[in-house]
């Protein structure tokens, strides 16, 4: 029986109940099990993620302070990893995740009161100390000038000075008959020499450190050695040693050990190992070495982990032993073993050999532990073909990872102003990148560029990525340039094939990809390609849709919500809400179910579309040149610029909605401030008008954006001249 340090209450412990959210608590226990619900804790910050802050409470221990508990935007926290920090304890899971709440008390004399809490007790500071000074003298002989020397190098804390003095106090009792054996049980990494590998095992090395170098010596013919351990199958060693081969594709520091992540022919698993806490554990491991491992399988916070006892580079024809088993399996997993479209699409079997490319590349990215980073238009087209990818990778990240959070890591669609991967969106991409690598140890990503990236405005950001050694491909319908095969990896263009991309979209050619990536989604996908189309959708999708259970009307609203929801945040992925609306993922009955979220969401669409509309038709200059009728609409004077419809949107369904009121050619021309936009009944080659129009305005600052099927940009000063010269040129081109 004591009294509450802060009320004086008797109680049975150190805090009475009323007063454990007035104190501080720091943790010296080694399962979240032991953590108590409601009470503050300090801890030390981890890492972030986009969900929110990894802080861990003590050494054992990892919780997540979610980004709706933040009092604050996360982007506008100043936490560095390693600082200092307070939160509370809100929930600790079954399977050992614990949820963190935000402390607005974020310094110690804030708090009342100040206990540290072990597995099953909590003791002043003060007592706490004396209890270690203590274990230290009962426990231990009076240490040599090297056990000194040792223990000062390992740079121990009190507390793990004690632990190590019960552990060698507990060998001392159980002394096997032979010094040798003792080494054996205790010490398997220990050379040859006598010396201790860096193990992460505080007993282990204080163990190794009191046995006399001369008994430590083992014999190296008796010593047994691991059988390899696939990391496939380390969920059934759960508290065993296991011996893994594989390559290192992530190497982090956290405040406590180092975690490099292992990828072998079957999987990949975090290993941490332990130097000194914020210390870096084997320093000369680094990405893509070729190591072999031996350490203890065990559940960290829900997850598999290996903690690290041995870590050896591998070199000469061990290593490439491990590559060619390695490469081996990557190239028999990786490519599909043939090609089976969706449906029958003539454009879209011209590049049938394309798709196996590029799912084969998603696939090894995957199993190479490199992120994928997937890029798309800001529209319903890039959405919905953005979408399809990442309904198939997720899974086999998810399969290929033990970290809950990998998808979060490996896995990130961001979408594109437009539909040119220009310097800014390269630079965008390896600034993140590098800064992956440096934080996480990530290795460089895999892009992959749907329904944008395939003209040669794009050919000066793909250099940049090279330059990183990052891989690229590219989905995209457009009229693509040649220059594109040789700036990317793989190209899915079917222009380049020599077919007409009017009867196809990204979604088509996506969807058949992510087929590919991952046969279990298929299913999930059928109803994808005919979303994608604002007419003309081949009967072949329609049908595939209708049996997914999705009629006309179903796809239409899809499609109206996801264009309208892509305007919106058009920076962000919003994977949520894209889920909701294609896939209606949530049973949840706080979620809507899909058809009504679209239904809702498309009528909000229909109804800003139609009133811009309204104003357009009112506001069209009609001219005829050469027997061509072009409806010119002022896109700067007659349109909401920064509201709901983009201008592209706006002059494609202006262009649907007018083009059957004359018989002859019919053009549809935005033009802006320095934007030129065209739409017409035949094909028009944009980069050639931009060419006719610079030839008769040479001052004009004229360039085409986007290729064949771009637009034309131009200095405001010379719109009337460029307006002029565009109708002059389209009716020559079209008459």
């Amino acid at each position: 029986m004591g009294n509450c340090i802060i009320c004086g209450t008797p109680v049975d412990g150190e805090i009475c109940e009323s007063h454990e959210e007035d104190a501080v608590f720091e943790f010296r226990g080694t399962s979240a099990s032991q953590l108590t619900p409601g009470r503050y804790y300090r801890g030390t910050v981890d890492g972030y993620a986009d969900f929110g802050v990894f802080v861990d409470i003590g050494d054992h221990v990892t919780g997540l302070l979610h980004r709706s508990e933040l009092d604050q935007r996360l982007e506008s926290l100043d936490w560095e990893p390693g600082d200092d920090v307070f939160v509370q304890v809100l929930d600790v899971r079954d399977n050992g995740n614990v949820d963190l709440g935000w402390s607005i008390r974020q310094r110690e004399r804030e708090f009342r009161g100040k206990l540290i809490q072990t597995g099953d007790d909590e003791f002043r500071p003060e007592e706490f100390e004396d209890d270690a000074d203590e274990s230290d003298t009962e426990t231990t002989t009076e240490p040599t000038t090297s056990e000194e020397s040792a223990a000062d190098s390992d740079g121990l804390t009190d507390d793990r000075a004690a632990t190590a003095g019960e552990l060698q106090a507990a060998a001392d009792e159980t002394q096997p008959e032979s010094e040798t054996d003792a080494v054996d049980e205790q010490s398997p990494a220990a050379d040859p020499a006598g010396s201790v590998a860096s193990s992460g095992s505080v007993a282990t090395e204080s163990a190794a450190a009191s046995t006399p170098a001369t008994d430590a010596e083992p014999d190296a013919e008796s010593e047994p050695t691991l059988k390899r351990t696939t990391i496939g199958s380390i969920e059934n060693q759960v508290g065993n040693v296991v011996h893994l081969e594989g390559e290192i594709t992530g190497v982090r520091q956290t405040s406590g050990p180092t975690v490099f992540e292992l990828r072998d022919e079957t999987a990949t698993v975090e290993c941490a190992a332990f130097e000194e806490a914020g210390v870096r554990a084997y320093p000369d491991v680094e990405l893509d070495d070729v190591v072999a491992l031996e350490g203890e399988v065990e559940h960290h916070h829900g997850d598999l982990q290996v903690e690290t006892e041995s870590l050896d580079i591998l070199e000469g024809d061990e290593r490439d032993t491990v590559v060619d088993r390695l490469e081996s399996a990557l190239e028999r997993e990786a490519r599909p073993a043939d090609v089976e479209l969706l449906a029958d699409h003539d454009a879209v079997a011209a590049v049938k050999a394309n798709i196996a490319d590029a799912a084969t590349a998603i696939r090894r990215a995957v199993m190479e532990a490199r992120p994928i980073v997937v890029r798309h238009g800001a529209t319903a087209d890039g959405y919905v073909a953005g979408a399809a990818i990442e309904r198939a990778v997720l899974p086999l990240i998810r399969e290929k990872h033990t970290r809950e959070d990998a998808e979060y890591h490996y896995f990130e669609r961001r979408p594109l102003d437009g539909r040119v991967y220009d310097m800014d969106a390269a630079t965008n991409d390896v600034t993140a990148m590098l800064e992956a690598r440096e934080r996480h140890g990530e290795q460089v990503p895999l892009v992959v560029l749907v329904d944008a990236g395939s003209t040669v405005e794009s050919t000066d950001g793909y250099e940049l990525l090279s330059l990183y050694d990052a891989e690229a491909l590219v989905i995209d319908d457009s009229r693509a340039d040649d220059a594109v095969t040789d700036a990317v990896g793989v190209d899915v263009a079917p222009s380049l094939a020599g077919v007409d991309v009017g009867a196809v979209t990204s979604t088509a050619l996506a969807t058949n990809v992510a087929a590919h990536v991952n046969d279990d989604v298929r299913d999930d996908l059928e109803h994808l390609p005919a979303v994608s189309y604002w007419e003309d959708t081949p009967e072949a999708y329609l049908e595939l849709a209708t049996e997914a259970g999705y009629d006309e009307t179903g796809v239409s609203e899809r499609r109206e919500a996801i264009e309208l929801e892509a305007y919106y945040q058009s920076y962000k992925d919003k994977r949520e809400l894209v889920i909701d609306l294609l896939f209606g993922d949530g049973d949840d009955s706080e979620r809507p179910r899909d058809g009504d979220l679209a239904a809702h969401v498309s009528e909000q669409f229909r109804d800003k579309l139609e009133t811009e509309l309204e104003t357009a038709r009112e506001n069209l200059t009609v001219e005829g040149v050469n027997g061509v009728t072009v409806s010119v609409l002022d896109t700067d004077a007659f349109t909401h610029r920064y509201n709901f419809p983009t201008t592209i949107l706006l002059l494609d369904a202006l262009h649907r909605s007018e083009r059957d009121r004359t018989d002859s050619p019919y053009v549809t021309l935005g033009v802006g401030d320095d934007e030129l936009h065209v739409r017409a009944t035949a094909t028009v080659d944009v980069r050639d008008l931009g060419d006719s129009i610079a030839e008769a305005v040479p001052n004009g600052g004229v360039s085409v954006v986007g290729g064949q099927d771009g637009h034309v940009e131009f200095l405001p000063g010379e719109r009337d001249a460029v307006r002029e010269a565009a109708l002059e040129a389209l009716g020559e081109t079209l008459a």
